[in-house]
């Protein structure tokens, strides 16, 4: 078959990529003038089933709730004149229940795990260079409560299959001495089989095998529509022309409810906004040496190679990617007091985009309506984690396969 992608972040890569190995004639659209370069590039970079519990938690309402008094908090709602906001909310809400929270973290881990044995078997046929740390990804807490609480919330995952290993402070700083001089850390989670990479280095390389073999990335190429022929797509509407192909996978992560609109497809997700800072090392004698998320200002730090990429936030802007100094002067300074060493940060690069957050935080799969449209979107806040098994079962599904993991609540 010839099938058109619709997107070329790295949901959209990835699934090119095992399409192509299923023999399949592959063409990527992409707005951007290369991949990879909105929610793809500035993300955390943590491929990290242990991170897997869900946002719709019975926490998440209070939160939301004080964010519209408190301007510090990590998930922020802001009031506004969107309908979209608000259907999209009650839907949240009513995922906010204890045993939906189980369940959701349960099927959300359960992709997230074969998500990374897909990634590791890719990365095991291609020589890929992305700044790659398989040290596992630290879960640290700033107080004894705190770490209790967190280890006992960990044990939903622990019964999955996750392992992790409960440190004291000097087991911390053993395991990353650029933690000694740290304030506040009673203890934390360490999940030694996460990992951290960059996934726009990822995904630009993985493009390129794919161009390499045949494959069209067409970047600088704007989607302006879908036109349907009968149950089916019959072209995409783009600004340098038509595309036509015999299948087709809509991959256009926040964007994606916007183009489904126009054929009648209802997707929930909504675009919530994410900051992060990428931060040259520089000759600091103390950069973080594992990737780690500081649980009490859910503040994520990674490091690709030269490089140190911090995230935080989760604001319910729409689709507005704006940003100003002040939004990142939280985050770095939370970075800094844990690793005063640890970069140049006076050369923090800033930078803004879109989480395409579904519900209940799992992605969308499958056919609506079009029979040869196949969804592979709403990845949420780790969509580099689950991007590798989700493009496997795509391709398994147009391929009429079954997947080699249950789809059992993650197929609608």
């Amino acid at each position: 078959m010839r099938v058109i992608v619709l997107g070329g972040g790295v949901v959209g890569v990835t699934t090119a990529y095992q399409l192509q190995k299923d023999g399949h004639e592959v063409v990527v659209l992409e707005r951007q003038s290369q991949v990879a370069a909105e929610t793809s590039w500035g993300n955390a970079g943590m491929i990290a089933p242990g991170h897997s519990f869900v946002w719709s938690s019975p926490r998440a309402p209070l939160i939301l709730l004080k964010s519209l008094v408190l301007k510090d908090q990590a998930l922020r709602f802001k009031l506004a004149a969107d309908p979209r906001l608000y259907s999209w909310s009650w839907l949240f809400l009513m995922e906010c229940t204890a045993e939906k929270a189980r369940r959701n973290t349960l099927l959300k881990h359960r992709l997230a795990v074969y998500s990374q044995s897909v990634l590791h078997e890719v990365i095991a046929d291609e020589q890929i260079d992305y700044d790659r740390n398989d040290r596992g990804i630290l879960y640290f807490y700033r107080s004894q409560q705190a770490l209790d609480k967190g280890v006992e919330h960990m044990r939903l995952l622990e019964s999955d299959g996750q392992l992790i290993k409960v440190l004291d402070r000097d087991a911390i700083v053993a395991l990353d001495p650029s933690l000694a001089s740290a304030r506040e850390i009673a203890g934390g989670i360490h999940c030694p089989t996460d990992e951290t990479g960059d996934p726009a280095k990822f995904t630009r390389a993985l493009a390129a095998k794919v161009a390499e073999r045949g494959g069209e990335i067409r970047t600088g190429t704007t989607i302006i529509g879908i036109e349907t022929s009968g149950d089916g797509v019959a072209q995409v509407l783009t600004d340098k022309g038509s595309v036509k192909g015999d299948g087709y996978v809509l991959a256009l992560g926040s964007y994606s409810p916007l183009i489904a609109k126009t054929v009648g497809i209802s997707l929930p997700i909504y675009p919530i906004k994410g900051y992060s800072l990428t931060i040259p090392i520089g000759n600091r004698p103390r950069p973080p040496t594992i990737a780690a998320i500081d649980e009490h200002n859910l503040v994520a730090v990674s490091r690709f190679g030269d490089r140190l990429r911090v995230t935080a936030t989760a604001e319910f802007a729409g689709y507005d990617t704006s940003h100003r100094p002040a939004d990142f002067a939280f985050m770095k300074g939370v970075t800094q007091e844990l690793y005063p060493e640890g970069a140049d940060y006076d050369r923090a690069e800033m930078w803004a985009g879109l989480r395409p957050m579904t519900p209940n935080n799992l992605p969308e799969f499958g056919c609506r309506r079009l029979g040869n449209l196949y969804l592979n979107t709403g990845h949420g806040h780790i969509g580099w984690t689950m991007s590798h098994g989700s493009a496997r079962i795509t391709a398994d599904l147009i391929a009429g396969r079954k997947p080699a993991i249950s789809m059992d609540g993650l197929l609608n």
